[in-house]
Order: structure tokens, then C-alpha cells, then sequence
């Protein structure tokens, strides 16, 4: 029996798929962005505190470092153990779990012949990648 047909996979383990798929991503990330904080807070020790407060003149936040804004400088941070990016690193992984329930939703919806959902599920995953890969700076 070939892993590509209705039988083999029943809608019930595709639920209970896509179900471990979000609770694994989310403990996943999880664990990256505590293993990243305790790394930034050991990095960080006595730190002065003015460096953290807000600005009294009315700026905006400044906002993040530029390293931490591109996942192609955050990983090579990561490898250096850069607290800041192995945090970002595990919100980018909470990031991308919906989006591969997405993705894992067209081939479940393949599998099972059923084309208006791959269709519709198609145009939202393309509208999601849209929006990551155009949007606005």
C-alpha cells in the first residue's frame, strides 16, 4: 500500500498529524527562546538598567538590533550563542508552525482528493508567503 493513498492515511490521523504538528512547534520554540533567554540574562549580568528604560523624550521604541530583523544574520548569531538571536530564532520557529500546519493541510487535502480545499488552502498559504516575502518596511 503506497503512503500517497486515501486508505493509508484516514482523516483521523491526519487531525491527530497536524494536531502534533502545532503542539511539537510550539514546544519547540519554547524551548529554544528559554534556552536563549537564560543564555542572554547569563550574558547580560550586570547590565546597567539604563541601557532597558524607555525613552523620557517621547521617541518611538527604538526597536530591535538590525542583526535580529533577517533570518539569514540571526542564524549565524545563533551559532555564536548570541542570547537576542536564539530568542528571535524561537519566535521565528512560533512563526512558521501555522505555516506549516498550512502547507501540511494541502498535502493532507491532496491525499484525500479533495481539490476545492487544496485550492482554497493553496491561496492562503500563497497569500501568507506573499506577505512575508513583499511586506511593507
Amino acid at each position: 500500500m503506497s503512503i500517497f493513498t486515501k486508505d493509508y492515511w484516514s482523516e483521523k490521523d491526519m487531525n491527530l498529524l497536524i494536531g502534533k504538528l502545532l503542539r511539537y512547534g510550539v514546544f519547540l520554540a519554547c524551548g529554544i527562546t528559554l534556552f536563549g533567554g537564560i543564555i542572554y540574562l547569563y550574558q547580560h549580568q550586570g547590565a546597567s538598567m539604563e541601557h532597558y528604560k524607555s525613552t523620557p523624550d517621547g521617541q518611538p521604541f527604538p526597536g530591535a538590533e538590525y542583526y535580529l530583523r533577517e533570518l539569514s544574520t540571526i542564524i549565524p548569531r545563533v551559532f555564536s550563542f548570541d542570547g537576542a538571536a536564539i530568542i528571535q530564532l524561537g519566535v521565528c520557529v512560533l512563526i512558521a508552525t501555522p505555516i506549516l500546519r498550512v502547507a501540511f493541510s494541502v498535502i493532507a487535502f491532496l491525499i484525500e482528493k479533495d481539490y476545492m480545499y487544496v485550492v482554497i488552502t493553496l491561496i492562503v498559504l500563497i497569500i501568507i508567503i506573499a506577505n512575508m516575502l513583499l511586506g511593507l518596511h
